[in-house]
């Protein structure tokens, strides 16, 4: 396979150049944020959703230059990349970081960032066949406060969930919020359907700010499926007749199993078939 290129501030360069010097405020501080989305025929999915996101972010985080991480920014930059490598179905990852010197306190708020994509085989969304055997993580719970919704670059409390993931052998795992109550999964939005209703924490709980979140909300609403945001006690997992997950790169993915509760798939299979008319 030919050597893949990326994007790095607006130079297009093979993924392997060395770019990144020690002074990097994201390597050292985790100074920044980052968007994970979809290419999808060549084209980018729900590109006005992501950077609205990516906007919100960069100026709660007080990095400058947001006006121009806009919609057309997002499609002209990921669009040509696929074209570049070749790539028409991928995942495609935005780093943006503070581009600037200083110790904790940063000598200016430019925006450095770089744009990877690597290829995926479906022209589509699929449901995972096997459903995902989950557990709660609780040993690191989630703070909550108004950096809680944004995907920084300061992701440690997701490496320790993917280690205690892959210690216990389990598919994906479930966070809690610092009040106890259900928060996320490591890499996706949770969506808890119970008594003929739809609940995924809310926003205020300190989940991700989801785009996939997002999207599947208003495809519930959509279709007369009642969907409420809401602070959700982890207890609601042993009485629920379905769970399961949604993020940019899979779309949504059933829950099969939490202990020795088994859910269904119904719901997550109707609105995976609404997803993929989009």
């Amino acid at each position: 396979m030919s050597a893949r290129y990326i994007n790095f501030n607006g130079e297009i360069l093979p993924e392997d150049s060395i770019l990144l010097t020690i002074a990097n405020r994201g390597f050292k501080y985790g100074d920044g944020l980052f968007e994970s989305m979809r290419l999808m025929k060549g084209k980018l999915q729900f590109a006005e959703l992501h950077a609205e996101r990516l906007q919100r972010g960069m100026k709660a985080l007080k990095i400058d230059g947001y006006s121009q991480a806009d919609t057309w920014f997002l499609r002209e930059q990921v669009e040509q990349l696929g074209r570049r490598n070749k790539i028409r179905h991928g995942r495609v990852r935005l780093t943006v970081y503070r581009e600037a010197e200083g110790l904790y306190t940063p000598t200016q708020n430019k925006m450095g960032f770089c744009l990877e994509i690597s290829p995926l085989d479906e022209p589509r969304y699929f449901l995972n066949e096997r459903g995902l055997i989950m557990d709660i993580y609780s040993e690191l719970p989630k703070p909550l406060n108004y950096l809680s919704t944004i995907k920084t670059c300061n992701s440690l409390l997701y490496v320790m969930a993917g280690l205690f993931k892959q210690q216990n052998k389990l598919d994906e795992v479930f966070l809690l919020n610092a009040n106890g109550f259900l928060c996320e999964a490591g890499a996706a939005n949770i969506f808890v359907w119970y008594q003929n209703h739809l609940y995924t924490p809310a926003l205020s709980e300190g989940c991700v700010e989801g785009v996939m979140r997002q999207v599947v909300i208003k495809l519930a609403q959509d279709n007369d499926i009642p969907v409420t945001e809401a602070q959700i006690n982890p207890e609601i997992l042993n009485e629920a007749d379905e769970v399961f997950l949604t993020n940019a790169t899979s779309g949504i993915q059933w829950v099969m199993g939490y202990g020795v509760k088994r859910y269904f798939n119904r719901v997550s299979k109707g609105l995976m078939d609404e997803l993929n008319k989009l």
